[in-house]
């Protein structure tokens, strides 16, 4: 075989596949030798070596072992065969964002489309240089193994001759079924594992340039401020410090156009040659700043605002079934209760960063955190002017997201930065940064009324919400749908806006997070109401097995996940009572992100009031198992979250301002209180896998407070619960 390619060779190997993405048999060589590239994640060296990338950014979630694995899997791989690495952002990959839990789920069949057609071409191979019909020939290991005489060849030996091999049509190449799995499904060590106990270069604030120099960025205390006095001049004369300057920022910065910031808002830059330069200087910066629209706008306002939003008429209806309330006023029994829940804030362990570099043909490269890198070309477009064939995005480890970083301003911020200076930039915030000019998960009440017949079912149903007005989370299509929709003839539900300032984005579980703690917790006072056991009145509402269309919703998955957290939590066994001490349990469940989960909490609550979660059991159906080791510490991951801000956190507002900086007035979970067992069970399900960041969270408020009300008789209707006197006598 020549050492060289040519042209017709390599118009022969080169094709397109489905999936939406670009697989390309691209030969190239090395060391005069082909290596075999029959995909942008996938390559074989001639010396055997596999190199694989995992395309979305992995802030925890352990997509860069999971995406990876679905590969693996199908190339007859162990992962411990494989040298994984992280893409950067490319057109060529197809979708690279990670919100909505869905980079698993759609990579699922692209990815092992890719591996199954890697091993097909290499089995091709073996067969060509054995000479024996490919039927005979099995893999193993990176290896192509023929069983009747004892021959084996490794992958490398194969990587020129599959280099050179046409695309097999996409309907021949099948990836394996689920009983064929030797990889997935089995427990994966994450492969940043060693790296993190090593104190590797992970993270965008761990990493250096040639020339680089250190920036922040000081933002008004009310959102949407332009500055309009400075001392920068003063700034620009103190030791360490490259530059001073004020942004000027963009016109609506905190709206969206699409998935588009439109811009960023204004500031004053502080520029130095280290650190601590800059952190000292922006301490003595001086800035007046001018007032906005919303510069008296006070969170202890809202819930005198938002309760007459809710009694005023004129709501919009995003959902009418039959006559709701018609069918209120003819019930047995009516129950009514308004749910109240706060703002939150993302507290990453990370603060925002990010690194960008100048490049000589006026483009940029930067190395940045970003849940979704690949719209980040286009907002500099959009923005900034930078044509997006000039923008090189590299994909850090994300020390955390939670969808703070579905927002891009810290990236536009630091290319204005960059910019101005034409030399490496690392921008990077405080912790009260962070927390002072965050994309909030927004405030929301909702006005449950609901009617029970004579025999304790649910009659009709009225919800009327009000929501944040910046960014609504969610939108009457998706609203129209949601539990217990479809499953009452009377069905009624009214959303109002109400007026605010505070920029508005998605949290862990967007609309579900707050909608399920209001939704469970009534299922759950209407169970009390009626006299009946709370999951037994909550099966009854799902009633028979159905499979409802657009969007999907299986009652009897929903049913499954809420009998199996029962049974593992022995649900409706007795709990030992000490003197002056209640323990109880409390269920929920909800759908949301493709995914269901159940959970039951168990509490005890002193006479004092003192309250210790001490186990969750957790039920999921997330379709089948990728990394068994990573899905449960997603599940995990969820209940410690959602523990952490349903006892403790919430943002508030004095003058426009955010008052909250760190984590003492944000408080977290201590370890000490974090439940000493939190049991998680899969139901598997031979289908495309829903994600797990996401679906496990929201029902773990609810099924909180309602063990809450069962150990001491008090119902939590707004959070955080430490606000609440739980002693009882």
């Amino acid at each position: 075989m020549s050492g060289a390619l040519n042209r017709r060779g390599f118009l022969r190997v080169t094709a397109v596949a489905g999936g939406g993405f670009l697989i390309g048999l691209e030969a190239s060589v090395k060391a005069g030798a082909y290596h075999f590239q029959p995909h942008p994640l996938i390559l074989l060296e001639a010396s055997g070596r596999v190199r694989l990338l995992a395309k979305n950014p992995d802030m925890g979630q352990g997509v860069k072992t999971s995406l990876p694995m679905l590969i693996a899997e199908e190339m007859d791989l162990e992962l411990s065969q494989v040298h994984i690495e992280q893409a950067g952002a490319d057109p060529r990959l197809g979708p690279q964002g990670a919100g909505g839990s869905r980079s698993v789920g759609s990579s699922f069949e692209p990815l092992r489309q890719a591996g199954a057609t890697a091993r097909a071409m290499l089995l091709t191979a073996a067969s060509q240089r054995m000479q024996v019909p490919q039927a005979e020939l099995r893999t193993e290991r990176g290896e192509v193994i023929h069983e009747a005489s004892g021959r084996r060849l490794r992958y490398g030996e194969l990587a020129a001759a599959a280099a050179l091999l046409p695309m097999p049509p996409a309907d021949s190449v099948k990836p394996k079924a689920r009983s064929e799995w030797r990889l997935l499904g089995r427990r994966q060590t994450q492969v940043d594992a060693e790296a993190f106990t090593r104190g590797s270069p992970l993270f965008c604030l761990d990493h250096q340039r040639p020339g680089q120099v250190y920036a922040m960025v000081e933002k008004a205390p009310e959102f949407g401020m332009a500055p309009l006095k400075t001392n920068v001049e003063e700034i620009r004369r103190l030791p360490g410090i490259v530059d001073a300057f004020v942004i000027d920022g963009t016109v609506d910065a905190l709206r969206r156009h699409h998935n588009y910031l439109t811009g960023y808002c204004p500031g004053v830059a502080v520029v130095g040659r280290n650190s601590w330069a800059v952190i000292q200087a922006r301490r003595r910066l001086k800035v007046e700043w001018a007032r906005g629209a919303h510069a008296q706008e006070r969170s202890e306002d809202w819930p005198a605002k938002a309760e007459a939003l809710l009694a005023a008429p004129g709501a919009q209806v995003w959902r009418q079934d039959g006559d709701a309330p018609a069918a209120l006023r003819g019930a047995a029994q009516v129950l009514e209760a308004s749910y109240a829940l706060p703002v939150l804030a993302h507290m990453t362990m990370e603060p925002m960063s990010c690194l960008a570099e100048p490049l000589p043909d006026g483009g940029l490269r930067l190395l940045t955190p970003s849940q979704f890198p690949q719209d980040i070309p286009q907002v500099l477009d959009r923005v900034l002017g930078i044509p997006a064939h000039k923008v090189q995005v590299h994909i850090p480890r994300l020390g955390g997201g939670f969808g703070r970083r579905y927002e891009n301003d810290f990236v536009l911020e630091a290319a204005v930065i960059a910019q101005r200076l034409q030399r490496p930039v690392k921008l990077f915030y405080s912790r009260e940064d962070d927390t002072r000019h965050d994309y909030y998960r927004p405030f929301a009440w909702y006005r449950l009324s609901a009617g029970l017949d004579a025999k304790g079912r649910i009659s009709a149903w009225k919800e009327h919400r009000v929501e944040h007005s910046l960014r609504s989370s969610q939108t009457p299509k998706e609203a129209a749908f949601q539990f217990p929709a479809r499953l009452l003839d009377h069905y009624l539900v009214e959303a109002t806006v109400l007026e605010s300032g505070l920029p508005e984005g998605p949290y862990r579980a967007p609309g579900a997070n707050q909608r399920a703690f209001a939704v469970e917790s009534f299922v759950d006072e209407l169970a009390h109401a009626a006299g009946q056991d709370p999951l037994a009145f909550r099966l009854n509402l799902l009633g028979e097995d159905r499979e409802l269309q657009r969007p999907d919703f299986s009652t009897a998955r929903m049913k499954a996940v809420l009998r199996l957290a029962a049974e593992q939590s022995g649900w409706g066994q007795a709990l030992r009572q000490d003197p002056g001490v209640r323990r109880a349990r409390g269920i929920a469940g909800y759908f949301s992100y493709r995914g269901y989960a159940a959970h039951v909490v168990e509490v005890e609550i002193s006479q004092r009031g003192e309250l210790r979660v001490l186990s969750v059991t957790s039920a999921v159906d997330a379709g089948p198992i990728i990394n068994r080791s990573g899905a449960e510490a997603q599940v995990h991951s969820c209940v410690i979250d959602a523990l952490s801000s349903t006892l403790y956190q919430r943002i508030t507002l004095q003058d426009g301002a955010v008052v909250e900086g760190s984590f003492d007035d944000v408080p977290h979970l201590r370890i000490t209180e974090v439940p000493t067992r939190i049991d998680v069970h899969f139901i598997e399900r031979d289908i495309a896998p829903s994600g797990l960041g996401e679906p496990p969270l929201p029902p773990v408020p609810p099924a909180l407070c309602n063990a809450i009300f069962a150990a001491c008789g008090k119902r939590i209707r707004s959070l955080p619960v430490r606000l609440h006197d739980l002693s009882w006598s």
